[in-house]
């Protein structure tokens, strides 16, 4: 019978012992580890899920990644962070990085926190959500590989640096904005080079500088890395008569905030070395603004006012930001987690690379 579902808890279980077995991950590391990326599978994102097992392969195999290492606080007042990763994984790095940022925040209203030297840490609102879920509002940035390249160039120099940003409004789910400021991640584009090799016009540029739909080219350029040109598009596309300026300053403003801000690596300059990814998270408590009760019921009413608004011909509704990865979310907890085959494929490659027993 073909596999398709898993339980959560199951899965969950099995890549921590994946992580912990065959990456010699520390035990609290991999079980941080393994729940942000079940997470993304949970919600329907495949991109940032448990097929990202071969990122952290490669990361660890080629130094770039050390499971063993520990972050560290290099500065510190009230309100702010800069932390240190050490080339640790990504996730425990961001474990840390977040519960002090809430710490702080809960003592003094307002902590912004900004890394450096970190690897992959996953999906943004993984982060950015358990900020909303202790009442404050959620900021979490992040720079990656390099990915992009900016209006009006060529040179693949900025990453796809996704922004999120998680408000609690009194009920579950929060408004959670968690986007790329490339047309995609590029996550995406390694699912539709498993998933046969197409992706839309409109995601890519060739080294020419030419649309592409060859998600395999694109995929193999990241990770390779041989020739700078050619790359994802920014928000807005390639010029600037749909706004593609627009998607690429934020893709900017990202950068700044998370490398510029840590004396950290850009994304032009990452995955030498180390990884050297940067981060930025920030949580700021709603009664800087008045009564917390009244602020969360008034903005719900405000999504409450667009959700229930005429929809378009032919569609049955409006969703506000955050709505369907927690729906999908709630059925994978009942019927299972939905892995593609080509997900099913890579978990027994790496369970047999790393001799465990198949899922």
């Amino acid at each position: 019978m073909e596999r398709t579902t898993i339980a959560y808890d199951k899965l969950c279980a099995y890549m921590a012992d994946m992580l912990e077995k065959g990456l010699k991950y520390p035990k609290e590391s991999a079980e941080i580890t393994a729940k942000a990326l079940v997470e993304a599978d949970a919600r329907g994102h495949s991109s940032h899920g448990v097929a990202r097992i071969k990122l952290y392969h490669d990361e660890v195999h080629d130094g770039r990644s050390h499971p063993e290492a520990v972050a560290e606080i290099v500065h510190e007042t009230p309100v702010s962070l800069v932390i240190q990763g050490n080339a640790a994984p990504g996730f425990p790095v961001s474990r840390t990085a977040v519960d002090r940022t809430l710490e702080k925040a809960e003592a003094s209203g307002i902590c912004m926190t900004a890394v450096r030297d970190s690897c992959h840490f996953g999906m943004a609102g993984y982060w950015a959500e358990q900020i909303a879920d202790r009442g404050m509002i959620g900021w979490v940035f992040t720079n990656t590989l390099r990915a992009s390249i900016p209006t009006f160039g060529r040179e693949r120099l900025l990453g796809t640096n996704p922004i999120c940003v998680a408000v609690p409004i009194g009920r579950r789910p929060h408004f959670m904005l968690d986007m790329a400021t490339t047309t995609v991640p590029l996550g995406k584009i390694e699912v539709a080079a498993r998933r046969g090799g197409v992706m839309p016009v409109g995601w890519a540029v060739d080294v020419d500088g030419k649309d592409t739909t060859d998600a395999v080219s694109v995929a193999e350029a990241n990770r390779f890395d041989k020739n700078p040109m050619g790359g994802q598009l920014f928000l807005g596309g390639a010029t600037e008569t749909l706004g593609g300026h627009k998607g690429y300053g934020l893709g900017l403003l990202v950068e700044i905030f998370t490398a510029g801000l840590s004396l950290g690596t850009a994304s032009f300059d990452t995955y030498k070395e180390h990884c050297g990814i940067c981060h930025y998270f920030q949580a700021t408590r709603l009664d800087l603004f008045g009564d917390p009760e009244r602020l969360r019921s008034h903005i719900a009413g405000m999504l409450d006012r667009i959700k229930n608004s005429r929809k378009a011909e032919g569609q049955e509704r409006v969703y506000i930001h955050g709505e369907k990865e927690f729906e999908r979310r709630e059925k994978s907890l009942k019927e299972g987690v939905w892995l593609d085959p080509a997900t099913w494929k890579r978990l027994d490659d790496y369970a047999d690379l790393f001799k465990l027993e198949r899922l």
